[in-house]
């Protein structure tokens, strides 16, 4: 249930990050640790650090999900991707990601893991799950379009049935996806 949450806090963060978003709900409450991350009144069980702060880069739409792993722009979705889709994901958080616990691995280690979980995937996804960290399914439900970053969303949107991806960088950590349908 914890890839869940992790996917409704996405939807949250971009929900109250819209200009469009108005709330009587406290403003978040600046870091004293780092200049460029706001810390958001969460609370969630799990030995997750929700002292790490949510950096707004995400918000901003200039860090992680928002260029493809080897640094190009994100391709835009082709007319025929549909307009929603169900799929798994397999979650390799690293420091620094979001809701990562105080003590995750780097980022390129969890690179490293996340690419060989990738090639694993694409013979048995439902194994390399197992293998993930905590938050990956091997089936996490549907989603439209809109609510993810661009890159995942380009990934994820632009498999055939059935397909597994590479690895994406997004705000959570790496992801591999397996559209289911």
């Amino acid at each position: 249930m914890l890839g869940a949450g992790v996917l409704v806090l996405a939807v949250m963060l971009a929900f109250f990050a819209s200009p469009k978003h108005k709330t009587d709900a406290p403003a978040p409450v600046a870091s004293a640790d780092t200049t460029n991350a706001v810390t958001l009144p969460i609370s969630l069980d799990g030995g997750l650090d929700l002292d790490t702060p949510i950096h707004t880069e995400v918000v901003q739409g200039t860090g992680p999900g928002f260029k493809m792993l080897n640094g190009s722009d994100v391709p835009a979705l082709p007319e025929s991707a549909p307009r929603k889709v169900e799929f798994g994901v397999i979650l390799v958080r690293y420091q620094g990601a979001e809701l990562a616990p105080k003590d995750a691995r780097t980022k390129a280690d969890a690179l490293a893991l996340a690419q060989k979980l990738a090639t694993d995937a694409k013979t048995d996804f439902k194994g390399a799950v197992e293998r993930g960290d905590n938050g990956s399914s091997a089936d996490i439900g549907s989603i439209e379009r809109g609510i993810l970053e661009p890159a995942p969303e380009y990934v994820l949107f632009s498999l055939p049935v059935g397909g597994v991806s590479d690895v994406v960088d997004t705000p959570r950590g790496f992801w591999i996806v397996r559209r289911i349908d």
